[in-house]
């Protein structure tokens, strides 16, 4: 598969080692129609001399877009950076039900960690934002782009999952719908909005739908009220250290 040998040519012409890479995006989310990009991400890490260095260097791969796959990743480093604030995408790589590689244990160790230093608030606030900025610049109007739905829809049900739950929400837009036992109303206009992206429309724009704005508009005030109030846990800086230096370790031993 193509993915796989991306992959394995990243590993090679940079000289790096990918410890976990996922879909992520909409099919990650379970909404991804049949011309959706595969949105592919990692983490990766370098040889141990390359962190011994005054120079600041890159610590990002991006790939250019090529025949629908769009590839990048972050050096591991930057990602347990991100990890101790409990940065919702990198959160959701750990969730995503597809998986292209996983190795030296890194996912699992870091899913883990999560169950005691997950920041509730932190969470909420960016998929607010998220949802806040979507709704405002795609759905206000009396004709709206239909899809955008989604993308304001699924952030808000995962800050009721944060609200309900206090975890880190499931990358699955299916489990959080089933977990926010919608109205049949609600959960009608969603399931048709699903069925329409999947079957590969372009949920072009169309009148909007009224059950939906009330909702959305609805739980934004909430939330805006909401965010912010949950204490913030501290991130275990020693524990990350340690598994950054486990995995370098693991992975070079004592090749340089």
């Amino acid at each position: 598969m193509k993915i796989y040998e991306q992959l394995t040519n990243i590993e090679t012409e940079r000289d790096v080692r990918i410890l976990y890479a996922v879909e992520s995006g909409s099919r990650a989310w379970g909404f991804a129609s049949r011309n959706s990009d595969f949105d592919v991400r990692f983490i990766y890490i370098h040889r141990p001399d390359w962190y011994l260095s005054i120079r600041d260097r890159r610590d990002v791969i991006e790939c250019p877009i090529s025949d629908d796959l769009d590839i990048s990743g972050w050096d591991l480093r930057k990602a347990l950076g991100l990890f101790s604030k409990s940065n919702p995408p990198l959160l959701e790589w750990l969730g995503s039900p597809i998986i292209y590689k996983d190795t030296f244990g890194l996912a699992t160790k870091l899913r883990e960690m999560l169950t005691t230093s997950f920041q509730p608030q932190r969470s909420m606030y960016h998929y607010l934002h998220m949802a806040r900025g979507n709704y405002r610049e795609y759905l206000k109007g009396e004709v709206v782009r239909l899809k955008k739905y989604l993308y304001v829809l699924r952030p808000i049900l995962a800050c009721l999952w944060i609200e309900k739950h206090g975890t880190m929400p499931p990358t699955e837009f299916s489990k959080l719908v089933r977990d926010a036992r919608p109205s049949v109303t609600l959960s009608a206009a969603i399931d048709d909005l699903l069925q329409q992206k999947m079957s590969g429309n372009e949920l072009d724009t169309a009148p909007k739908i009224p059950v939906l704005n009330e909702f959305i508009e609805q739980m934004l005030d909430h939330y805006s009220l909401l965010s912010g109030k949950r204490p913030t846990p501290v991130a275990d800086y020693d524990a990350l250290d340690d598994l950054f230096r486990e995995m370098l370790h693991s992975v070079w031993g004592n090749t340089q």
